[in-house]
């Protein structure tokens, strides 16, 4: 049997998106938003999406992780929503801010020089710190990495990798088994 999801959330008639399962609480899509300036609620603008989310075939397997958003070289990157700083520091020379949120869900944004210590309890809009250009495989002079993952239930050592733009309700859909 299969069951039709957005990957991780689940939409219903009248009601906003929120991510479910039954061991999770549910958390509003609109407790989230953008990390980067220059894209709002909806459909992003100027630039906007550089590369899209491509989920690998395997744990490790060739794919992309995440989206890599235009930005601004020096702009602030903020937390896209409330959570605690898990990581910010270097990784593979690169300047990485992961963000645990509600429900098992953790973001993570690259490069950036980040400005919140680990520990910091952060709300939606909270600068983590600036974008530094140059991030390899975007055209853009100056790019966002912006990763989510899921580790259900919250705590599992095993954590899934999915579309951030389900975040601000632009992820695309897939049909996941129900047993």
């Amino acid at each position: 049997m299969l069951a039709f999801l957005t990957t991780g959330l689940v939409l219903t008639a009248g009601a906003s998106p929120a991510v479910a399962d039954p061991v999770l609480p549910s958390i509003p899509v609109r407790a989230f938003g953008w990390p980067v300036a220059g894209l709002s609620d909806g459909a992003p603008t100027g630039g906007g999406v550089v590369r899209r989310f491509l989920p690998p075939p395997t744990p490790y397997g060739r794919g992309h992780r995440g989206v890599d958003l235009a930005g601004t070289a020096g702009g602030p990157v903020v937390a896209a929503g409330a959570g605690t700083v898990v990581f910010a520091g270097m990784l593979a020379r690169r300047g990485v801010v992961s963000v645990q949120h509600a429900g098992g869900l953790r973001t993570t944004y690259e490069p950036v020089r980040a400005t919140v210590p680990v520990g910091a309890v952060v709300a939606r809009g909270t600068v983590l710190g600036a974008l530094d250009p140059g991030h390899a495989g975007c055209g853009a002079v100056a790019c966002l990495h912006w990763g989510l993952r899921w580790a259900h239930p919250p705590g599992a050592a095993r954590e899934q990798y999915l579309d951030p733009l389900l975040l601000v309700g632009l992820g695309r859909t897939r049909l996941w088994p129900t047993r």
